[in-house]
């Protein structure tokens, strides 16, 4: 089975991921596991819901979607949460799927930066999703790394909690759901 692998935060998650998502199993993928990270080390001093609140709000999403799914494997690996560890993770335990890696070119042009990044680089698929300012062209990559054409929304996360920090709606920016808990449990306020 050929498996997205869309890492992040989600602190919250959004519309413009689930797009994506969606997008990548129709076109490329059976289905796409969101693996969210309970601390990336490029941010560790940022304020993050709790891991399992944003697990718990994944799965709010995408709870009628039987193409998406949740990974929960980076709880239970050490932290801070490098790719190259839970992709071994992967490749170890479930080596009967075909990997491939979802990623904002905004992070693709940093990707030098990532532990093993060399390894990353020869040993994976990608999928890279243009960002605003992040244009990357097809032509400077290797035959594994794919630009997709997927609609984009420019929605950050950042932005979401800015809103509810001061009160404003974010209904159709998240789904109704995830909005419902945010409100209901007062995360991000």
């Amino acid at each position: 089975m050929k498996v997205g692998l869309f890492f992040g935060s989600f602190n919250p998650i959004h519309n413009g991921h689930l797009i994506i998502s969606t997008y990548i199993v129709n076109f490329f993928t059976d289905k796409v596991w969101f693996v969210v990270s309970p601390q990336n080390p490029f941010k560790i001093n940022s304020k993050l819901l709790g891991t399992l609140e944003r697990i718990f709000l994944v799965k709010s999403a995408i709870k009628d979607n039987n193409q998406l799914e949740v990974s929960e494997i980076e709880l239970r690996l050490p932290l801070p949460s490098y790719t190259i560890n839970t992709l071994i993770y992967f490749k170890k335990h479930h080596p009967e799927h075909e990997y491939f890696l979802i990623m904002g070119s905004d992070n693709f042009v940093n990707i030098s930066k990532w532990k093993s990044s060399d390894i990353l680089l020869k040993d994976y698929k990608f999928l890279i999703y243009q960002r605003q300012g992040f244009v990357i062209k097809q032509k400077d990559l290797p035959n594994n790394v794919s630009i997709i054409n997927a609609p984009l929304i420019n929605i950050s996360s950042t932005e979401i909690r800015e809103l509810i920090k001061t009160k404003k709606s974010v209904r159709y920016i998240v789904p109704d759901a995830v909005m419902e808990l945010i409100e209901k449990n007062r995360f991000y306020f």
